[in-house]
């Protein structure tokens, strides 16, 4: 039987919230145009494959500080969450499936009481 863990609330708040940061900031970067600054199109037959890209107008200022934020606060929740003081308490391969179960702790966040990482 799969070993249960009783992750922190703050851990489990963290956690969402970078699975939601990544989320928000890859439905950004689909919607952008493919290059930050503008740039002509192009159509590249010469590998093994056709690659072609349209032009592309660059990103406004807003859209680049848009991303630029996401990506502080995603790399300021993957430090929270990667050094949590509760990976101290497990070791070896507990430690490993631990980190895996929870990625998946989906809608697992605590109860209101808990602390969350602050932003």
């Amino acid at each position: 039987m799969a070993a249960t863990y009783d992750f922190p609330s703050d851990l489990l708040a963290g956690q969402e919230e970078l699975r939601q940061v990544q989320a928000e900031l890859s439905v950004l970067l689909k919607r952008l145009p493919w290059s930050v600054e503008p740039l002509d199109g192009f159509s590249d037959d010469t590998g093994w494959r056709l690659v072609e890209r349209p032009a592309s107008p660059g990103w406004t200022d807003d859209e680049q500080a848009e991303v630029e934020k996401l990506r502080r606060r995603e790399h300021e929740l993957v430090v929270f969450v990667s050094t949590h003081r509760y990976w101290g308490e497990l070791t070896g391969v507990d430690r490993v499936q631990a980190r895996a179960r929870l990625k998946h702790a989906h809608g697992a966040a605590a109860s209101p009481g808990g602390t969350e990482p602050s932003s």
